[in-house]
């Protein structure tokens, strides 16, 4: 329709220019431009008469039930739901919301990046789903994209995962609850290395530090102790990421930084971009960047900091991969931090962007109505007992009816990431068990029972066949002007790094069809009727899978 437009401007005012179209209420018309208020400067004329002229041309085409001008010269437009099912059919494939709007660009996203020390949390359920939608989003527009889980393997937590199973564990400990007893241990001794600070001792945090050195110099005993933790967190890890049904690349710790870091700081300060401290420690000031913190690379003690393995992170990728865009799915807490971090890469003349894609916290409801983040001291915090409360509860919801095991699976986890999109990254989110699995609201069971529900009308309608005549499809209207927008919401939302945009687009149109529904008997239609109705829902059953697999979500079976 841009694109009908465009030409009859064209014919009109010998003109060329791009005509964009918003979707105003439905009830000023179906869609609306403000083409004839951007012509007016140009063509030196009033808006209105514009807008008249286009009226007029826009109407003898017999595509639109009508065209009225608003104000000072915006059009609204409403067509025949017969032109709008062309309109479907003419752009319609096999990989229709998909674009080429990223052709011949890399994207690097960093996902979900769970500490090793600790088991895998509810804390790392944001990264991982955000990232994996994202990366998802950006391949259905045409980019590349490499994904990465940048491994917390090194540093303060390696230290205090031996200190701990040195004073606080045992073998048996560890051979029994493996994951579980290294996360106690972590915790344990954290515990204790802030009531050895708040005495003024540091006898323990020594004890830390020096294993952290040993790893840095190669000393045996810290090698194999890395090692052997390392594959107990890390088969943990890939189990959890295979329940979540997410996936990277790549898994390049801190651990296969940490050499390099070491490596850049040097050049750092050779090229005078750091400043090293009388106590040694080294810094790149940031200044010039409106920072009045410095960004500290390496500790006084030699030790690499989060900052020495992200800059050797950065040079490794720009040198490797050349991304035209570099993803951090971290959450809000960091947002300082990855300022100055993207401000010194800045100071060092990299030229991609690099970008932070934030989000907020995942909060539970008291027992007197206030919120809090979710802890372990309220309930479930490990992403293990997350997903296995879920499946339970999906198990109650289909208790009546003859659901698989896998079907049991894909309605918990699309509960659980669905409630992660219920609205922008950037907020806050309440977990409520009784809003995830609502049938009847926003959520994923929400959206999957719609698209389970117009599958099995496909099947049991498999053999229709026909055509659909001059049918007018007013009654399917609205579902097909929803379908006509899942291009653009694929677009936008790739382009802003929200995937939230999908699963609004995603109830609405679940929404639509439920509507459909109560107006529309399917199986009662005339043959021409019920052919055409089957294959417009053919479009929906792909656009809803489509998009489910956008954020990670399968369709069950049967629900």
């Amino acid at each position: 329709m841009n694109e009908k437009i465009a030409q009859i401007v064209q014919h009109l005012f010998s003109v060329a220019t791009e005509v964009k179209l918003t979707r105003p209420d439905a009830a000023f018309g179906d869609y609306a431009t403000n083409i004839a208020m951007q012509l007016a400067g140009r063509l030196g004329q009033n808006p209105r008469d514009i807008a008249q002229q286009l009226q007029a041309a826009l109407m003898a085409t017999g595509e639109f039930s009508s065209v009225e001008i608003a104000g000072p010269g915006f059009i609204n437009l409403r067509l025949a739901a017969k032109s709008l099912n062309d309109n479907l059919e003419a752009h319609w494939n096999d990989q229709f919301g998909d674009s080429q709007d990223g052709a011949g660009k890399t994207a690097v996203v960093e996902y979900p990046s769970p500490n090793m020390a600790k088991p895998y949390s509810v804390g790392h359920l944001r990264p991982g789903n955000q990232g994996w939608a994202v990366k998802k989003l950006l391949e259905a527009t045409g980019w590349r994209v490499i994904t990465d889980n940048h491994l917390g393997d090194y540093g303060a937590p390696f230290g205090i995962w031996v200190t701990g199973f040195l004073r606080f564990s045992s073998e048996a400990a560890l051979e029994r609850d493996g994951v579980y007893e290294l996360g106690r241990v972590y915790i344990q001794t954290k515990k204790a290395l802030k009531e050895e600070k708040e005495r003024g001792e540091t006898e323990l945090a020594d004890e830390v530090q020096s294993w952290l050195i040993k790893l840095e110099n190669g000393d045996q005993a810290a090698k194999d102790y890395s090692e052997r933790f390392n594959k107990i967190s890390l088969e943990h890890i890939h189990n959890v990421m295979g329940r979540l049904k997410i996936s990277t690349d790549y898994e390049m710790g801190e651990a296969f930084f940490a050499p390099r870091g070491k490596e850049a700081v040097q050049k750092l300060l050779d090229s005078k971009v750091a400043v090293q401290n009388d106590d040694n420690s080294i810094i790149v000031p940031l200044d010039d960047y409106g920072f009045d913190v410095p960004l500290l690379v390496q500790k006084s003690n030699g030790a690499a900091l989060y900052a020495t393995t992200d800059l050797a992170t950065i040079l490794y990728r720009e040198a490797n991969w050349h991304p035209d865009k570099v993803i951090y799915c971290v959450g809000a807490e960091q947002l300082f931090y990855f300022t100055q971090l993207f401000a010194m890469a800045k100071k060092l003349g990299i030229q991609t962007e690099l970008y932070h894609l934030w989000f907020g916290t995942i909060d539970q409801k008291n027992d007197d109505g206030t919120r809090e983040k979710m802890s372990s001291r309220k309930g479930v915090v490990l992403m293990e007992e997350l997903l296995d409360q879920a499946e339970a509860r999906a198990k109650q919801l289909t208790a009546d009816r003859d659901v698989s095991d896998d079907d049991i699976k894909k309605i918990a986890l699309g509960a659980i990431k669905f409630s992660d999109f219920a609205a922008d990254r950037r907020t806050n989110i309440l977990f409520d068990w009784d809003s995830i699995f609502a049938l009847s609201g926003f959520s994923g069971p929400y959206i999957q029972y719609a698209a389970v529900r117009v599958n099995k009308i496909l099947q049991d309608n498999v053999d229709v066949t026909g055509e659909a005549g001059g049918y007018d499809y007013e009654a399917e209207k609205p579902i097909i002007v929803r379908l006509l927008d899942f291009p653009a919401v694929v677009s936008l939302a790739a382009r802003d790094l929200e995937p939230h945009k999908v699963a609004a687009y995603l109830y609405d149109l679940a929404r639509d069809l439920n509507r459909y529904y109560e107006t529309t008997r399917i199986n009662e239609s005339e043959p021409a009727e019920k052919w055409a109705r089957i294959e417009l829902l053919k479009k929906v059953s792909f656009v809803l899978t489509r998009g489910l697999e956008l954020l990670g979500i399968e369709v069950p079976t049967r629900m």
